[in-house]
């Protein structure tokens, strides 16, 4: 990054890991962030010799290509918020996840709390940016159970499009996999991350969605190397193919230093898997 080759600050500040570049728009609109001093505003382009500081703390900017990217895979269970802290004290997705010194992990889009399945965090926010953006097309695959009786006009309803509150919507492809009355279980694929879009869809035709979980992100499929409220990191290969269908030159995942892989290592050891809720004994009758 040159002084005659400026940035947007959100996309600097993003590619720096401090958050998304949603996130940092909110940061700056906040008044949170300064340059050379002075409180930014949104639209603001800055530089290489650019001082930036959030929460007057100052601020690394970095070029590109001194980005470490790396990707991991986590398996949200239901209950859990896509939020770094909750007011309410509620469990979030980023407190299960290892610790980095000196960046931060990127959600690559969102999940209600009562959806479970597919995340991915990276820690190179343009990559981020381009897998969440509608522009690039990102199919993303749900696993969904089904409560009413779906009919074919439904279905075909859902691939042609409704109009939503927010603009119209569609299904790219479902799927029947089985099951009857209320255990009709679909796959269906979408090609953007708006809120509750999967839900709203079937519930525009009249049915509810008793269970979602999304088992697909672009190439990278949830598998068994990660079970409910466990993550596994992505290998080169994967990470490579992530970079190709955002439009991003692939780059070498840095190795973890032997501290990197001892505190992962704790991290990833301390996190037991989620259980499902054990149902309350039944107290036992006295004798009269």
């Amino acid at each position: 990054m040159t002084d005659t080759n400026t940035e947007k600050l959100q996309k600097v500040l993003a590619r720096a890991g401090y958050g998304s570049r949603r996130e940092m728009e909110a940061a700056i609109s906040a008044g949170r962030i300064k340059v050379n001093g002075q409180v930014a505003k949104l639209g603001d382009r800055v530089g290489s010799r650019d001082r930036v500081a959030l929460d007057d703390r100052a601020i690394n900017l970095r070029a590109v290509e001194e980005v470490p990217r790396r990707v991991i895979m986590y398996n949200k269970p239901e209950g859990e918020l896509c939020t770094r802290k909750d007011p309410e004290g509620r469990r979030t997705v980023f407190e299960r996840l290892p610790r980095l010194k000196g960046e931060r992990w990127i959600a690559i889009g969102r999940l209600d709390i009562n959806t479970s399945g597919l995340l991915l965090f990276t820690t190179d926010g343009e990559l981020a940016n381009r897998l969440m953006h509608p522009s690039h097309q990102i199919e993303r695959e749900y696993a969904v159970r089904v409560m009413g009786e779906v009919k074919r006009e439904h279905v075909v309803a859902m691939v042609e499009g409704v109009m939503l509150e927010d603009g119209p919507a569609r299904f790219s492809d479902v799927q029947e996999f089985g099951g009857e009355g209320i255990n009709t279980w679909f796959h269906v694929v979408i090609l953007e991350g708006r809120n509750r879009e999967v839900r709203r869809l079937w519930e525009s035709q009249g049915l509810t969605v008793s269970r979602l979980k999304r088992v697909r992100y672009g190439n990278i499929f949830l598998d068994k190397r990660a079970k409910a409220g466990e993550w596994t990191e992505m290998t080169q290969d994967e990470i490579d193919e992530l970079s190709n269908l955002a439009g991003l030159e692939p780059r070498k995942v840095p190795e973890l230093t032997p501290d990197e892989k001892n505190r992962w290592s704790r991290d990833k050891n301390k996190r037991r898997p989620v259980t499902a809720m054990k149902k309350p004994r039944r107290p036992r009758r006295q004798d009269s």
